[in-house]
């Protein structure tokens, strides 16, 4: 079902030469693929798996059950794309969540909040009426930075020029540079001194300080904590984890801030509408059409690539969804990058401790704290519930352990159903459930991922958590399928397991990302340029790698600089 519309290798498609070819069809290489299309550019898109999407796909594994595999929710894809690209004309529905987030408690309390401002004030008071007045104001200063952070993400870092190029081209690239650190200054001066104090507090601080100044409530705390730790080797007392609260209010959906939806079809749907846009751009997407290496002439320019199976496919312009490592490490050959740039690729941070575990189920998990007598979904089942983390301790010490080499004791976890709003995906009266868990090494010192028993253990070690709080969660799943570190590294093309191409760090982010001195989606190959999550901005289904670095590269062959 999800391949539709979409071909395996064929000669035809091959024996040509393509303005540019993109290497992975992950959501940010369709994204490029289809802006260079729309801008005049034969383009074709060659992706290893059967089915596109990356990251953001949907499969059947279990009769009648669809899982998002491995992302799950939307709301940073960038709206300027989802209107470039008419994506609810291609098919994109996505499904609010509210509430959008459940915290129950051991204790028999609950913690529920979402876009109502009343239902958030009613259910933080539960706690503590110091953090439910508190609560608009932490929200107002989230989306004021963000407001400040979005001219960023949707351009291209302002990096020193590099390479040959002509005059118009040197002078068109100053002036670039001179027109975003002015808007930079601008948004600087209008945020005020004490908004910029409060801005690099949030963006150096660990995300325990920010807030612990801001709340006395531990399980309100530890439910907004989870948001800075997400796909992270880190805890909340992590130096900069501060900055990645922000993710709390950065998306939206049709023009809601904050607001974390669900899309109708699974995750899947997002690339099968940015693949649909792209084809009728004129795109020519190929699976099961994985590239081996770049061809590389003595120049040191890009001349196309090769296939697995020997084939060369010919262009003076590749761009590669995949991760830094593998772009630079594996696809190009030996001895044509500089030393230091080899060093930096080679020893950036791509560790993961995630796993994610998509179940299929007969019934709702029935929470003990919150038993609102609905007859079927209720508020507490329609967005993010949190299991586990009460308290940030409990999210430090199950980070710790993993530092350790054990995944945690008491993993921390993001359950989310999104069959409650969205009906496709399972049959009548039964459900699909993500569950999202924290902390998992790649590599464990007790056992395997391998090993289906050492699996089979973890896994029910997070059914039995789950029971805590629901009981009979475990008796309720039918079937399920997961994915450890190395699972997300060889099925989805993740190095380390890293869901962001690459650790999210203060070091790794705009100037830094992938490394330092090469920003800009360009790289020291002429011709090839990085498209995907490990390139400015960073993670999660964004979609602005692809767009930004599409831009990039339009310009780059108007100025003849390719």
């Amino acid at each position: 079902m999800w391949r539709r519309g979409f071909c395996s290798t064929t000669s035809s498609a091959l024996n040509k030469k393509w303005d540019a070819l993109v290497i992975g069809g992950g959501h940010n290489g369709l994204t490029a693929a289809a802006y260079l299309a729309q801008s005049g550019l034969s383009v074709a898109v060659l992706e290893r798996r059967h089915l596109i999407g990356g990251a953001a796909i949907t499969e059947e594994l279990i009769p009648g059950f669809k899982f998002s595999r491995c992302s799950y929710l939307q709301s940073l894809l960038r709206p300027s794309i989802i209107r470039d690209l008419e994506l609810h004309r291609h098919g994109l529905k996505l499904l609010k969540r509210s509430p959008s987030s459940f915290t129950p408690c051991l204790d028999g309390r609950y913690l529920l909040l979402g876009p109502d401002a009343e239902l958030n004030h009613s259910e933080i008071s539960k706690f503590s009426k110091q953090d439910a007045d508190a609560y608009p104001r932490y929200e107002d200063q989230l989306e004021k930075f963000c407001k400040f952070m979005d001219p960023l993400i949707d351009s291209s870092p302002p990096e020193v020029h590099q390479g040959v190029s002509s005059f118009n081209s040197r002078l068109k690239h100053k002036l670039q540079k001179s027109e975003f650190w002015a808007h930079c200054l601008h948004q600087s001066v209008s945020m005020g001194q004490q908004g910029l104090v409060d801005f690099m507090d949030l963006l150096l601080s660990p995300a325990s300080n920010v807030l612990n100044r801001w709340f006395e409530s531990e399980v309100l705390k530890a439910t907004l904590a989870t948001d800075a730790v997400i796909g992270t080797t880190g805890n909340t007392q992590t130096p900069g984890s501060g900055y990645v609260l922000l993710h709390h209010v950065m998306g939206e959906t049709d023009g809601e801030r904050g607001i974390w939806s669900y899309v109708e079809g699974g995750m899947g749907s997002v690339s099968m509408a940015i693949g649909n846009a792209a084809k009728e751009a004129g795109v020519t997407i190929l699976t099961d059409s994985e590239v081996s290496k770049l061809m590389i002439n003595d120049s040191h320019t890009v001349t196309g690539v090769i296939l697995a199976d020997g084939t060369q496919v010919q262009s003076s312009v590749v761009l590669s969804n995949a991760t830094p490592y593998k772009t630079f490490m594996e696809l190009v050959p030996e001895n044509i990058l500089p030393d230091d740039f080899t060093r930096a690729v080679k020893h950036s941070d791509y560790s993961s401790a995630t796993t994610k575990i998509n179940l299929a189920v007969d019934k709702l998990p029935n929470f003990k704290s919150c038993n609102l007598n609905y007859p079927e979904a209720g508020p507490q089942h329609m967005g993010t519930i949190h299991i586990g983390s009460e308290r940030m301790e409990e999210i430090d010490t199950a980070c710790q352990e993993s530092m350790s080499g054990l995944p945690s004791k008491r993993p921390v976890i993001e359950m989310t159903i999104p069959s409650v709003l969205d009906k496709t995906i399972s049959p009548p009266g039964k459900h699909v459930i993500n569950l999202f868990i924290q902390y998992t090494p790649y590599k464990p010192n007790d056992g395997s991922w391998e090993d289906p028993a050492y699996r089979e253990s973890f896994a029910q070690r997070c059914f039995r958590l789950i029971d805590e709080y629901a009981p009979g969660f475990s008796s309720s799943v039918i079937g399920y399928d997961m994915l450890a570190p190395p699972d997300l590294e060889r099925i989805i093309g993740l190095t380390g397991g890293n869901i962001f191409h690459g650790a999210m760090g203060l070091d790794s982010l705009f100037l830094m990302r992938p490394v330092k001195g090469w920003s800009n989606y360009r790289t020291p190959v002429r011709g090839l340029y990085l498209c995907g999550s490990g390139a400015h901005p960073g993670g999660g289904v964004m979609g602005a790698p692809g767009r930004n670095a599409a831009r990039v590269v339009i310009d780059d062959i108007k100025g003849n600089n390719v």
